[in-house]
């Protein structure tokens, strides 16, 4: 071929910013790019061996060498793919943005599917500009009689193409690297980004030194036909050792094989073992604690996707977990953590998802088409909550094991999917007050028998004898209420700090009733959600309230005249507190020893959680959330009694004020000038004993 000088011709309707520094933000991207073009190449030539057009030669074995020479500043990349002829240069290089590999399918679509074209727009090989001064292609076509080609081009519109001496069929690209650039001829740069991007491309990849000095010992049995032996070596016979040693060979260092053609993720789940998962797990995210499981995501239809998603131990606030999920296509790293593809709450899992169908932009960093992307995110959570919902069925002992470390994935999924959130509502944990896990349906359920056990006791008079509790005559009116009863939603009953509400605790247990720790940061919020989404459910601290589990059953007599001695008490209590803000309720609770306590409505406590969570910095919020306090006086306990025989003397403001004191301790801290006064005040108290 003569030689020949001309111009780039760029194609004005695939025009794009792509020499130097603008096609991809990443300048270690050009390996990824030209190693995609290399295995592209190596899957057309298969394909048109398959096909009966070329007949591979005998031991044919696909590969990638990456070739480095830092005394020269070169990379060369080489492929014994398909290769170009001289016409196919002019088209597939000189034509900025004509996408061979598309071309390359639309000629041979009756005749091969297009699985493993990576390729897709003809711009990767420009990114070898972003990092050299000038590039170099040499090229042999598998056709008979083509002839080798060489091209250079210096980063300009310039380029010179001219017969070429290679002899192989294939491609090699040489890459004549910039001053600023020479870290991409480091041996141990280069491993980085190769393994980083390549891992697990199709075909081997290589990486060598040119003119390497380095060496190697292997024994005689692993000799390869392409290595070269520098010297034979004989080792001595070890005392006690029958057989002599087997011959060894010191070799040329070998190129390091970089990649895994085969991932875990393209095998079917029957195929792969607990350890190969654990050893993948190990290999690709350098975590050497166990995953707590995994899923093995396998689809053909109605798009290509494969993956395996890791869940790993976390145990910790949501906010501060980082999990990778990294994103491949047709196994050539894309990038990770695309929030279009994972749904936001499965970021914070480990693991890989290749889709070849991702319809991804020209530097494969961004995604077009959202509708069919929307598709494949909304798969993979539905695939996440089948798996859960799984286990939870059939391996309920390790469900509960894992709970502690998945619940706040758990969590965050449904306040950030509806979807998920209802196909997990029944399979989410609650964990109690001795450790057990219940699911949604059983939390439900835990405290109806003491409920129902305390709607059957005896009612007692102002003596506490009992007496006959008033009958229901009208049978309708009694189905009825069983209706509203069941129309009612059930109270899930959950405490945020164990010792704090201690006392509380402890009542419900008298009672045999039951609540769970909801302690996380996520929980308010994930409660309100799964209160909005399901009308059934309804979520109240220990403290909220106080259910008629915990008083004592009177009859209509004895509760009238206790309302009648509870509005004199108000007055008394309110007055001695100068708080007229505060409820006061008078009760006959069945735990005798305790004189007061104090209850928040719970819509009350959460808006002034909130309030306080969003308060801007010196805001004084005050007694914002005071009007859902209730004080509730225990009319057993001689104190109560006291209080309300007794005028307004010192003692009794001395009661009252230690009376609301007690109770708000066993609801929260006292804080600043309270709890100065409650210590003098007991020690005024105690004083007064001694008198």
């Amino acid at each position: 071929m003569a030689s020949k000088k001309g111009n780039l011709s760029i194609n004005s309707e695939n025009m794009f910013p792509i020499i130097k520094k603008w096609l991809y933000s990443d300048h270690d991207i050009f390996y990824r790019e030209v190693i995609s073009n290399a295995c592209d190449a190596i899957t057309k030539i298969r394909k048109m061996d398959m096909m009966g057009e070329y007949t591979l030669p005998d031991g044919f074995k696909p590969r990638v060498d990456v070739v480095l020479n830092d005394k020269e500043k070169t990379i060369k990349i080489t492929d014994n793919g398909i290769g170009m002829t001289a016409e196919e240069v002019e088209e597939y290089i000189n034509q900025v943005a004509f996408s061979g590999a598309t071309d390359f399918l639309n000629k041979y679509k009756d005749k091969a599917n297009a699985d493993q074209i990576i390729g897709h727009f003809g711009l990767g090989f420009y990114s070898t500009f972003m990092v050299s001064d000038s590039v170099d292609i040499d090229t042999l076509s598998y056709k008979s009689d083509a002839a080798s080609v060489h091209w250079t081009c210096d980063g300009g519109s310039d380029f010179e193409m001219s017969d070429g001496s290679k002899a192989t069929v294939g491609t090699t690209i040489t890459l004549h690297l910039s001053e600023d650039c020479l870290e991409f001829c480091n041996e141990y740069k280069a491993r980085e980004v190769i393994e980083k991007y390549c891992s697990f491309m199709p075909y081997e990849i290589y990486l060598s030194k040119e003119n390497e000095e380095g060496t190697e010992t292997i024994k005689a049995s692993e000799k390869l036909d392409s290595d070269t032996v520098i010297e034979e070596v004989h080792p001595e016979k070890k005392e006690g050792e029958d057989k002599e040693p087997e011959l060894e060979y010191k070799i040329k260092r070998r190129p390091q094989l970089l990649n895994d053609t085969h991932p875990l993720w393209a095998k079917t789940p029957k195929d792969c073992t607990d350890e190969e998962y654990k050893e993948f797990y190990r290999k690709v995210f350098r975590d050497y604690k166990e995953p707590l499981f995994w899923i093995h995501l396998n689809m053909d239809y109605p798009f290509n996707l494969k993956g395996i998603l890791y869940f790993p131990k976390i145990n910790m606030e949501f906010e501060s977990i980082e999990g990778t999920i990294k994103l491949y296509n047709n196994q050539v790293f894309i990038a990770d953590n695309i929030k279009e593809v994972i749904p936001e709450y499965l970021m914070l899992l480990k693991g890989v998802i290749d889709c070849p169908d991702l319809p991804l932009n020209v530097s494969r960093s961004a995604l077009q088409n959202d509708g069919f992307v929307k598709k494949i995110s909304e798969y993979i959570s539905k695939k996440v909550a089948e798996k859960l919902a799984g286990l939870c069925k059939t391996d309920k002992e390790n469900y509960d094991k894992y709970w502690d470390d998945i619940s706040p994935f758990i969590k965050y999924g449904c306040l950030r999917d509806d979807k998920f959130c209802e196909k997990m509502t029944d399979f989410i944990l609650f964990k109690n007050l001795e450790g057990k896990y219940l699911t949604t349906p059983e939390a439900l359920q835990i405290n109806k028998e003491a409920e129902d056990a305390a709607a059957k006791e005896d009612a007692v008079d102002e003596n506490g004898n009992k007496v006959e509790a008033e009958v229901v005559d009208d049978k309708k009116d009694a189905a009825d209420n069983k209706k509203d009863e069941d129309k009612e939603p059930r109270t899930i009953y959950y405490v945020t700090d164990e010792q704090q509400q201690s006392q509380y605790i402890k009542m419900f247990k008298a009672q045999k009733m039951d609540a769970f720790i909801m302690n996380h940061n996520i929980d308010v919020p994930f409660m309100q959600q799964l209160e909005s989404k399901n009308e059934g459910i309804r979520f109240a601290r220990i403290d909220a309230d106080l259910t008629d589990t915990f008083k004592s059953k009177t009859s209509k007599k004895v509760a009238a005249e206790l309302e009648e001695k509870e509005k004199e008490l108000s007055e008394k209590i309110k007055k001695a507190l100068k708080n007229d803000k505060l409820t006061v309720k008078l009760e006959k609770l069945k735990d005798k020893k305790m004189s007061s306590m104090l209850t928040v409505s719970e819509e009350s406590r959460r808006m002034a959680e909130m309030m306080k969570m969003y308060a801007m910095n010196g805001m004084n919020m005050g007694d914002f959330g005071a009007e859902g306090q209730t004080l509730i006086l225990n009319a057993n306990h001689p104190l109560v009694e006291y209080v309300m025989e007794h005028g307004d003397d010192d003692n009794t403001k001395l009661i009252c004020e230690q009376l609301y004191d007690l109770a708000r301790i066993q609801n929260a801290p006292l804080e600043g000038e309270a709890m100065t006064k409650f210590v003098a005040r007991s020690n005024e108290i105690m004083m007064n004993i001694l008198k």
